[in-house]
């Protein structure tokens, strides 16, 4: 799939207040700072989509983008920011939990994970959470042109090899740059095969 057109539509802080759920909606979340809004512009073709920070924790609100006038790709706020005060890491912590759990349109959620950095506990829990909720989710390993391929496999394999410990499969990776434009193709494809076979 090609992205011709793609727009900015809204930020919503508080599930109730995004746009209706009458489209397919795919919802990108990870730690801060590990590349969601560049992913987001290297999938739509486009530099400043997304608005990216060199200050972590920039996206404070729920910003969907609309693809192609057909389906939305959602900026979710980063999860685990520790330089923001804890009232506000509350805030949002209910913001994502509310809307991962109630926005009936979400068909997948794409979990980025920094590819340079051994298995994490805080996003090990997230997916563990993402599971007991029953939410579908795909992994996005970002910055996979800092590593050799060796480097990105193994990266991969430790994360499946301690998530078994727990699963009984582990969900289906994607490995991107968004330097290098590596790994476009495949999601936009996942995302094609999702919008044609996903009822909403």
């Amino acid at each position: 799939m090609e992205v011709k057109k793609a727009e900015f539509v809204m930020s919503s802080p508080d599930v109730k207040k995004c746009p209706a759920p009458d489209r397919h909606e795919y919802a990108f979340i990870g730690r801060s700072n590990v590349g969601k809004s560049s992913l987001i512009n290297m999938l739509a073709n486009r530099k400043d989509l997304a608005k990216t920070a060199a200050k972590p924790g920039k996206t404070q609100l729920i910003n969907h983008f609309l693809m192609n006038g057909e389906w939305y790709m959602v900026d979710l706020p980063g999860y685990g920011y520790a330089r923001t005060s804890k009232s506000s890491r509350g805030t949002f912590e209910k913001l994502i939990r509310d809307y991962i759990l109630k926005r009936e349109n979400l068909i997948c959620l794409f979990v980025l994970v920094d590819s340079r950095h051994e298995p994490l506990q805080i996003d090990l829990e997230f997916m563990e959470w993402l599971g007991e909720n029953g939410v579908p989710f795909v992994m996005v390993f970002t910055k996979a042109d800092k590593l050799t391929a060796t480097q990105r496999a193994k990266c991969i394999d430790d994360y499946h090899r301690v998530m078994l410990d727990s699963w009984e499969t582990t969900p289906l990776a994607f490995v991107t740059s968004s330097e290098k434009r590596l790994g476009r193709e495949e999601v936009l494809d996942y995302i094609d095969e999702l919008n044609h076979t996903v009822q909403i």
